[in-house]
């Protein structure tokens, strides 16, 4: 109980000891333009705050240091940050064959600079070609990538090079839940992307106390008052930088029409600016007594003149995220950020043939007021991208893995198919479903069937008998023979006799069951039945990280929590089959009840059920949900909540996962002061949340003889059924069992 109460004071010292006990994590930012700077400063400031975490490096290039684009290199320096290195790399024409020559000019002169710097880490932000040029070139010199703002979608060639980038960096801090959906559908590890919001939130969120009448005077004029003044930003979509150019044309025309101040920003570096500046001069905008045309605007400045506007016209991205933070009302023009989530404010206009498209959305538009949105970011991001940067850990392997989802092989037409392929016929009894699967020899899943586990026993065994028949035909069809069956079921089970002795409260009326005789009378087949944490050590023995290895352990962390014990490469099953009950060990006399009926079980601390229950209490009592969290009125609570809250930044829910963690990290040092195994695998849904809670615990509390286990996590897809097809095939080579 008192190491749990000291368990605050470590974190600190954790963080330090994680990638060396005087490591800082030395952090190189490169912003290339005024709006990427507006996302990127924040996190500088707040990586700058804290030295004795960081170390930052700032890198400057592309349009930041061009005299036509403001030379906004210099409100960096006004911001007080080191520049360590300026790059020329755009290469001007503003026509697509430009973008490219920058893009490899950047490529050219960027190793040079990352050489001598060596940073840790890089942080990109967004979608821009020079983006690109970062990403490419730290990936292609192992300098690990942190890419903000990926998983969104927008129109023009933002959208492939955003992408590109997302799969080029090792982790991402994306902006909404979309985002981050749209990230994992990407085969991205979800553990490496942060769902933090966008980092300007954290600035505009408290903009609108400042004195901001100054400001308008100075950009706009004397005579001008709060919402009777328009905000333009419009730049060119390089995918169709004829119409772009066209509607631009137009929506000047409306605006001289429209008969209000106007403050007209610059178009960006992209193909196609040229042609847009050309027709701002050709129209007299920077003469026009309503207009005040100007390169660039600092973002201080530029959030206090959007916020008290009568509206926002353009296609900035700037209109349909920031703005929508102050309910400035926006008309978004054509394609450039189709599917970026909006708030109410913004009225899109897709197309315009004439200015009286755009025209009549000014008139609908102009000096409402809407509700303030947050879709994008609630003024926490930078603390979460901070927390984010501390946890990552320099040890683990630089290459990035994807989790693709399961394909469907195709049976090809060469010998190894047309012979018949030895599998098993592999069956789990969880708590809430039955699965049946054919396994083949080299641990392939051939086929699966899934069902509903029935609440009876006759139900439950005529059900196994149907599914069993169905997929040994099925068997057939794929050219596989099937050698024997294996079951994997939760309880006590006497492996010699094919018999669940008891079972666990989780499935009903099922003890004193002889699974063996019906299945192996009805398929004609050998039948072995063992514990599904047996299992799953059979699985990694077979398949998994216990191949080869003579004494390893295995917990499963799911809705309960158990194991398997391999010791000299056989399984431990006790003198009464009780062996391995690794969820019951005790690690607190007087800890939370457990459903044994005991008190302070590991699996009454870490199991899903015990999260279930710890998240339960916080939502019935108002603290579970934070921001970017929502629940359904009938939604059930569980623990996958209490995980999202914890990485949201809900303290209570972190410090309930750190309890688990330590818990589990108690038991598995008396299992490695029992046992003395040289590996720990941990599998199961809540493995990846345990893994370094557990070496931790190893690190401060093992004897230091056996402190240099490995701990890893399992990378079995489905160990339950793997290990169930392990009895079967491990009889076909002749091992004992």
């Amino acid at each position: 109980e008192v190491y749990f109460k000291n368990l605050s004071k470590q974190k600190q010292k954790e963080v330090m000891e994680k990638n060396g006990n005087n490591h800082k994590l030395r952090v190189c930012v490169a912003t290339c333009n005024r709006a990427d700077y507006s996302k990127l400063a924040p996190i500088m400031f707040g990586i700058k705050a804290e030295p004795q975490f960081f170390e930052l490096d700032v890198v400057v290039l592309g349009s930041h240091l061009i005299d036509d684009y403001g030379n906004t290199y210099r409100m960096i320096e006004q911001d007080d940050f080191d520049i360590h290195t300026r790059l020329h790399t755009i290469v001007r024409g503003e026509d697509e064959a430009a973008m490219v020559e920058s893009v490899g000019l950047a490529l050219v002169k960027l190793p040079d600079v990352l050489n001598r710097l060596k940073p840790d880490i890089m942080i990109v932000h967004g979608d821009r070609f020079d983006a690109l040029a970062l990403a490419t070139s730290a990936a292609l010199m192992n300098i690990r990538i942190l890419h903000i703002e990926g998983g969104e979608v927008s129109g023009t060639i933002d959208d492939s090079i955003r992408h590109a980038i997302t799969k080029l960096a090792h982790y991402h801090v994306c902006c909404t839940r979309s985002a981050e959906q749209h990230l994992i559908a990407m085969c991205e590890d979800h553990d490496r992307i942060l769902l933090a919001g966008c980092p300007s939130y954290d600035k505009l969120l408290s903009a609108k106390n400042k004195d901001y009448m100054s400001i308008i005077r100075m950009w706009l004029g004397e005579d001008v008052k709060t919402r009777d003044y328009i905000v333009a930003l419009q730049h060119p979509v390089t995918t169709d930088i004829k119409h772009s150019i066209k509607m631009f044309e137009l929506t000047l025309d409306a605006l001289i029409s429209f008969n209000k101040r106007t403050l007209v920003l610059f178009p960006n570096v992209d193909a196609g600016s040229k042609e847009m500046v050309r027709v701002m001069r050709k129209k007299g905008i920077e003469h026009h007594p309503n207009f005040r045309a100007v390169k660039h605007v600092p973002f201080d400045q530029f959030i206090q003149l959007v916020a008290h506007a009568g509206c926002m016209i353009g296609n900035s991205s700037c209109g349909v995220r920031e703005v929508g933070a102050f309910g400035t009302p926006v008309i978004n023009l054509g394609t450039r950020q189709t599917g970026r989530e909006t708030g109410e404010n913004v009225l899109h206009v897709r197309d315009a043939d004439t200015q009286d498209k755009i025209l009549h959305a000014l008139q609908l538009q102009f000096g409402k007021q809407y509700p303030c949105s947050k879709i994008y970011g609630d003024g926490n991001a930078v603390p979460r991208i901070l927390k984010f940067l501390k946890s990552i850990d320099l040890k683990e392997p630089l290459q990035k893995k994807f989790c693709f989802p399961p394909v469907k092989d195709n049976i090809s037409q060469d010998i190894d198919h047309i012979l018949e392929t030895q599998s098993a016929l592999a069956v789990d009894l969880g708590g809430t479903n039955l699965r049946v699967a054919i396994v083949s020899m080299k641990g392939e899943i051939v086929k699966k069937y899934t069902q509903l586990n029935p609440k009876t026993y006759e139900d439950r065994l005529a059900l196994i008998l149907k599914m069993c028949v169905e997929a040994a035909s099925e068997a057939v069809n794929v050219n596989c023979r099937i050698l024997g069956v294996g079951i994997s079921t939760g309880g006590r089970v006497n492996p010699r006799e094919g018999i669940v002795l008891h079972s666990t409260k989780l499935i009903q009326e099922w003890s004193s069951v002889d699974l063996r005789t019906p299945i192996s009378d009805a398929l004609h087949l050998p039948v072995w039945v063992d514990n599904d944490g047996n299992c799953a050590a059979l699985a990694e023995r077979k398949f998994g990280h216990g191949k080869g290895i003579e004494n390893f352990v295995t917990l499963i962390t799911g809705t309960g929590i158990g194991g398997g014990i391999v010791h000299q490469h056989e399984l431990i099953h006790g003198s009464s089959f009780c062996a391995a009950e690794l969820g019951h060990i005790v690690v607190s006399l007087d800890g939370p009840e457990c459903l044994c009926g005991s008190q302070g079980c590991i699996e009454a601390y870490a199991s899903g059920i015990a999260l279930q229950r710890e998240a339960k209490k916080l939502h019935d009592d108002d603290l579970l949900l934070v921001e970017g969290m929502s629940m359904k009125e009938e939604e059930i609570v569980s623990a996958a909540h209490l995980i999202q809250a914890a990485k949201l930044g809900n303290t209570k829910a972190e410090s309930i996962l750190r309890t688990a963690g330590t818990a589990l990290g108690l038991g598995v040092v008396n299992i490695l002061h029992t046992v003395n195994p040289s590996l720990v695998i941990l599998s199961g849904v809540l493995a990846n949340h345990y893994v370094n809670a557990v070496k931790d615990v190893i690190n401060r509390q093992a004897l230091s003889s056996v402190k240099t286990v490995d701990v890893v996590v399992s990378n079995l897809a489905d160990p339950a059924l793997l290990g169930a097809a392990s009895l079967v095939l491990d009889y076909t080579t002749r091992r004992i069992y």
